[in-house]
């Protein structure tokens, strides 16, 4: 899951960024920044709530997918759809504020750089390559870091929230067997060795991901 969660949430805040500092007209930009925000200030009950009402079988998706001729599916019973599910209710959720810090960095590149661009006939694409995303190069490097020593864990809550025994396969991850075995098996010790054993491999990781970033030559944690 926090792979797909690279793959595809990671750049997601910051194309939103790029997008919204081509945006020229300050009262859309405020307007799109504001619908983009808000899914943050819902909790995960309520978000899990509306994806539950949405794909139920009578919900809202599937009202559409039949009223088009198609047939109706039990999207929560599928494991193959889980992740899909996951990551996208994250990505709704969490793009708007997760692009905050890229458009701070975005105010901290040099205007006197575009317009030497815009000299030599760089057009917006060209001038997004060569002068925003090396700008904001180091945040992009350091927040993948971040990512990257998180990469062992993933939303405790949703997936308590979502998953059911027909989706295991796809759904449970550590913190959830940690939950069941630990808490609900009070299996106390092999739980606690468990989440140590997440927090070893997450720190290893990020040490590793360090040490390769300082050898390109990008911006590092120490």
């Amino acid at each position: 899951i926090n792979v797909y969660m690279l793959i595809f949430y990671f750049p997601a805040p910051i194309i939103l960024a790029l997008l919204l500092n081509e945006v020229k007209h300050a009262m859309f930009k405020k307007f799109v920044q504001s619908i983009s925000y808000l899914p943050h200030f819902l909790s995960t009950v309520v978000v899990c709530g509306m994806l539950v009402n949405f794909l139920s079988t009578d919900g809202l998706i599937n009202q559409l997918i039949a009223f088009f001729g198609g047939k109706k599916i039990q999207f929560l019973m599928l494991p193959e759809w889980f992740r899909t599910i996951y990551v996208s209710s994250e990505i709704w959720q969490r793009i708007g504020w997760g692009s905050i810090v890229y458009l701070a960095a975005l105010t901290g590149i040099d205007p006197h750089l575009y317009e030497a661009a815009r000299m030599d006939g760089a057009n917006r694409w060209k001038q997004a390559r060569h002068v925003t995303l090396p700008g904001i190069a180091p945040v992009i490097s350091i927040l993948f870091l971040l990512t990257l020593g998180e990469i062992m864990s993933v939303g405790f809550e949703k997936i308590l929230l979502l998953y059911n025994g027909s989706t295991y396969e796809t759904a449970d991850v550590i913190s959830t067997y940690v939950y069941r075995r630990g808490l609900l098996g009070a299996d106390f010790s092999y739980g606690t060795a468990v989440g140590m054993f997440q927090s070893v491999i997450a720190l290893v990781l990020i040490f590793l991901a360090n040490q390769g970033a300082r050898k390109a030559g990008a911006a590092s944690l120490w």
